[in-house]
């Protein structure tokens, strides 16, 4: 599974289309085995999605998302959730960053996907 997330400074950003990078998480035995962050596409109705699409992306975790840019995703085969998270390496006291991300895959989609 590879899980994108739009940041802004390193941080989730409000606003997908308008992100500086989108970290993408693939996760593997339920741990993050690779992170990599990529520029997106200039943004356009449906670029976004068919973008992620294209890197293999089954799943985005983003602040906000009109219903439009949802059923895009949704026909991309990429599953969306909308979270209010910060995106920063300690993000709760002691829990690391990849311990973070691997909490969100497991709220998120291992339950509802196994």
């Amino acid at each position: 599974m590879k899980i994108a997330i739009p940041t802004e400074s390193g941080n989730l950003c409000a606003h997908f289309g308008h992100c500086e990078k989108f970290a993408i998480y693939e996760i593997g035995n339920d741990k993050i085995i690779k992170e990599e962050f990529v520029s997106p596409p200039p943004h356009e109705p449906g670029s976004h999605s068919a973008f992620l699409r294209e890197l293999g992306c089954t799943a985005i975790i983003a602040g906000g998302m009109g219903s439009r840019a949802q059923q895009l995703f949704v026909q991309n085969n990429i599953e969306v959730e909308r979270s209010g998270f910060n995106f920063k390496d300690k993000i709760f006291g002691e829990l690391s960053h990849n311990n973070y991300i691997e909490m969100i895959y497991f709220k998120f989609f291992k339950t509802v996907n196994s």
